[in-house]
């Protein structure tokens, strides 16, 4: 199986919104409405054209992931993060990889673009491959209530996050 990461173009967001469906349509853990939280992201300045990438084998899209800007911040100080949410591969294709060669192709893509770390809301048993601590191990907090396992971050830099202490602040896309 051949498969390709290209980023998505405007011409590939209605595909895009039904394979979302599609791969949430059974997930344990969903509000269902993924595939409108990126419909919204598309339109939020917290986009990063870049980090919105499709899995393709041949001609067709069988996943995508988004990764949007968020900020971490103690009350003084304010950093720059992303957040990755949501990958989807279409349920014919999970277990296969694809998932897997989304975030690794991310997340190179992220530190090309000078990025420093990344946020997810995930399962605690399969982020942690990729590089993934809970979040508290740097006094970084989601700012909802989460297991403390299942809220992650990865540095992209060594030491990125560090000094970097507080709560993560969303777009405000993640809540309409």
């Amino acid at each position: 199986m051949n498969i390709t990461i290209k980023q998505e173009t405007s011409s590939d967001y209605r595909t895009v919104e039904t394979l979302i469906k599609s791969a949430f349509e059974t997930a344990e853990y969903t509000d269902h409405d993924e595939h409108n939280l990126v419909a919204r992201l598309r339109k939020s300045d917290a986009l990063i054209p870049e980090l919105s990438l499709l899995a393709m084998i041949e001609n067709d899209i069988v996943g995508h992931i988004l990764f949007t800007k968020v900020t971490i911040h103690n009350g003084k100080e304010k950093r720059l993060s992303l957040a990755l949410a949501p990958v989807a591969v279409l349920p014919n294709y999970q277990g296969k990889g694809i998932g897997s060669k989304l975030i690794l192709e991310g997340i190179n893509r992220a530190k090309s673009l000078g990025f420093g770390s990344v946020i997810v809301l995930g399962h605690k048993d399969y982020y942690p491959r990729f590089g993934f601590v809970p979040a508290s191990k740097y006094g970084i907090m989601a700012p909802f209530e989460v297991p403390n396992e299942a809220f992650m971050a990865l540095e992209l830099k060594s030491g990125a996050l560090h000094s970097v202490t507080g709560t993560v602040e969303y777009a405000k896309e993640f809540f309409t």
